[in-house]
């Protein structure tokens, strides 16, 4: 019976359940301003007369979203898959006394310029698709560590402990406790590294990747407007919706006893 009931165990964690609701509402206070910044500058450029110039450009749309979509897709999974072991790992006990000077390693990628990531990572794997998959993978992977590593770190340890005491083994108690717990903090790393992913992706068009940069880029060389619209428009509505359909998969997924959203 008591075997039955430790299936899963959720505890709210009050001291951040707080915060965590207020990040949730700037979230959609945000994501509410995108969508209208997004709508009026449709309207504009449809009162303006560009719309139908933008329009022109909507096979190259269409084939330059599905390179997009394939960049931020490959870099955005192999962050998160590679991310949350790290993270996990960091998390235990062995590695406490280490894991903040590892975490400053990661913090690299962030502080390193975007091109000047994309250009090593050019120099090593030459031009094209594997180049810009792993520098776009370079600038995500952060957040994704961090958030795992915070979120497993903040479980109580009265939890733990009443999880061992029920006489969970250490594998049980990550998958049934600790990982539940943290979940909601996690995919809150995994939303800001997948928009990330999507706002830096157009920057792989100069090292030959394809994507959305090409009409961006290519606009602005030739100081034509619809043309870096056609690829900047795609390319905030993909982080928007990008952003919500996470939203949605991390409030039906958390567990109600923890997730401040429900």
């Amino acid at each position: 019976m008591m075997h039955a009931d430790a299936e899963r165990v959720t505890v709210p964690q009050v001291g951040s359940a707080n915060f965590a609701s207020a990040r949730a509402r700037l979230d959609g206070i945000g994501f509410l301003f995108l969508l209208v910044f997004l709508l009026a500058l449709l309207s504009w450029a449809w009162s303006s007369g560009m719309l139908p110039e933008i329009l022109s450009y909507r096979e190259d749309i269409i084939y330059l979203f599905r390179q997009h979509i394939e960049l931020v897709v490959s870099a955005a999974v192999l962050a998160t898959f590679t991310a949350i072991p790290i993270g996990a790992v960091l998390s235990r006990p062995a590695f406490r006394g280490s894991s903040e000077l590892i975490l400053q390693i990661f913090n690299l990628s962030m502080t390193i310029p975007t091109l000047a990531i994309l250009a090593l990572s050019m120099s090593v794997l030459g031009i094209g698709f594997a180049p810009a998959v792993f520098g776009l993978w370079a600038m995500t992977i952060l957040p994704i560590i961090r958030n795992t590593y915070t979120g497993l770190r903040a479980v109580s340890p009265h939890l733990i402990e009443a999880a061992r005491g029920m006489g969970m083994t250490p594998a049980q108690v990550f998958w049934r406790v600790e990982l539940p717990n943290a979940l909601f903090v996690i995919f809150g790393g995994i939303r800001i590294a997948f928009s990330i992913c999507v706002g830096t992706a157009p920057l792989a068009f100069l090292i030959g990747a394809g994507g959305f940069g090409e009409l961006i880029f290519t606009g602005i060389a030739l100081n034509e407007t619809p043309m870096v619209l056609a690829g900047a428009i795609p390319t905030a509505l993909i982080a928007v919706i990008t952003d919500f359909l996470i939203g949605r998969v991390q409030y039906h997924l958390v567990p109600r006893g923890i997730n401040p959203l429900r």
